[in-house]
């Protein structure tokens, strides 16, 4: 892999440079621009995961102290997805016991002390250019950084409350009254007594048989009414 080159094009070896401290980045393009490089820059470690695997750079330059995901898982996760890309960690003074372990774990490169010079650069370039370490952080990696480590992508739409199911009435009202169904005239009955009823109970029973229909035909029409079948 031709990490050094003399071209300006696309042909160019690419390096992804991730840090989130404006002074640190300045400095580390400066260094790679000389090296003709083709820079891209992140600033976020889960993001940084994504660039990654989007653009597939020769080398990637890492700190530690990274919003999102810090450099040591982020490095790991694409350790798990390239195997073999070069990794250069970068971390200040006080930081450089922890960067070693983690440059270890990920089977970096190199590591380089913050603010990082071209000549601090050069001292480890044979490195650069040798063997990949392996990384055995990533047996460790699922303990280190537990689910499955899928991203969820925020909702920014509004909220709104699901619709009840349809047939129930909304929540705190009454339950709807349901209309009762009309009674079919051809099956309506009236059951009149086999013995012959004398003169008088013939009179009381026309006029039960005449009160019986009235009040059928007025439950009707009001039924049609409350429906809007019969108008106002």
């Amino acid at each position: 892999m031709g990490l050094v080159s003399e071209t300006n094009d696309d042909s160019a070896p690419t390096v992804l440079i991730v840090d989130n401290n404006p002074m640190s980045l300045n400095r580390l393009k400066s260094v790679f621009k000389v090296k003709n490089f083709n820079i891209k820059i992140c600033e976020d470690g889960d993001q940084a995961v994504d660039e990654y695997i989007r653009i597939d750079p020769e080398l990637v330059v890492m700190a530690l102290d990274l919003p999102s995901l810090d450099g040591h898982i982020a490095a790991l996760e694409m350790r798990e997805h390239g195997g073999d890309q070069r990794i250069i960690f970068v971390a200040p003074k006080r930081m450089l016991d922890v960067a070693r372990d983690a440059a270890y774990s990920a089977g970096a490169v190199a590591l380089l002390e913050k603010p990082v010079t071209a000549e601090a650069l050069d001292a480890v370039w044979d490195e650069v250019l040798g063997d990949v370490p392996e990384a055995p952080g990533l047996e460790d990696l699922d303990a280190l950084y537990p689910g499955e480590r899928v991203k969820i992508e925020a909702d920014t739409g509004p909220i709104v409350a699901p619709l009840p199911l349809p047939g129930l009435p909304l929540p705190g009202l009454p339950l709807p009254r349901l209309p009762l169904p009309l009674p079919n005239a051809n099956e309506l009955t009236v059951s009149v007594p086999q013995s012959k009823p004398s003169k008088s109970n013939k009179k009381k029973g026309k006029g039960k048989l005449i009160l019986v229909l009235l009040v059928l035909l007025g439950g009707v029409a009001g039924y049609a009414y409350t429906q809007g079948m019969l108008p106002i």
